[in-house]
């Protein structure tokens, strides 16, 4: 049997490539926003750069000022362009396997819900903290921009994709990864790393594996006799 070609492959790889891309279409924009931003960071001088990350981080006081367009905004910027790669890797393997496993809609609800959720309980930690000055005021304007809050909630669903047995290592070693910093010094970015975890494990009622359950569950013959018609009207029949 003779090999495919050089170019038979580089046509199937384009097909897979274009097939991937065309069933993740959030991913691969959001990831696409996410270069032309951090391309911007990093051409940008240090006073731009400086600007550009507080202007779009949602920090208190931009909650304060912009509330809305600061939740959406810091979503689509990473503090530092050379990490970008390592995004783009963690993109392929959790969003990109999350979204085409539940769909566009149910994945970027659960990222946005986690994202907006972490956000805003991370920032009311920071203002307890300044108010019990445990922490100084200058932090109402610290720097909190990033996609950290929805890959977390991301790799929680996941955990769910997974077959066992390879579901436990995975769900031990998600557990830690996060775990660890929040029980060793947690800063506000841990605690809304948790938060947006545990809203990912808690989405579970919308991946297809809840779906199918109940399917299953609702064919299920029933057992306490009330699938039973029992006897006919008049009686039984000779």
């Amino acid at each position: 049997m003779k090999p495919p070609s050089p170019r038979a492959l580089a046509g199937r790889a384009r097909t897979w490539v274009w097939d991937w891309v065309r069933s993740t279409p959030g991913t691969h924009i959001w990831l696409l926003i996410i270069g032309i931003t951090s391309l911007v960071i990093a051409s940008a001088s240090e006073g731009l750069e400086q600007f550009l990350l507080h202007r779009n981080s949602s920090n208190i006081h931009e909650l304060n000022e912009h509330p809305l367009t600061s939740l959406l905004i810091s979503g689509f910027w990473i503090e530092k362009p050379g990490s970008f790669l390592l995004y783009a890797v963690m993109f392929e393997l959790v969003h990109a396997n999350v979204e085409r496993w539940m769909g566009s809609w149910r994945w970027l609800l659960t990222v946005g819900a986690a994202h907006v959720a972490a956000t805003l309980a991370s920032q009311e930690l920071v203002l307890l903290a300044i108010e019990g000055h445990r922490l100084p005021r200058s932090m109402t304007h610290v720097v909190d921009i990033g996609v950290s809050y929805g890959l977390a909630a991301a790799a929680g669903v996941l955990t769910y994709r997974l077959p066992p047995p390879w579901r436990y290592g995975y769900l031990v070693g998600v557990l830690v990864f996060f775990g660890v910093p929040l029980v060793t010094g947690a800063t506000f970015t841990d605690f809304g790393h948790a938060i947006a975890l545990s809203m990912g494990f808690a989405c579970w009622p919308l991946t297809p594996a809840a779906r199918v359950e109940e399917w299953e569950a609702d064919a299920a013959p029933r057992t306490d006799g009330a699938d039973d018609p029992g006897p006919p009207p008049g009686g039984p029949q000779e």
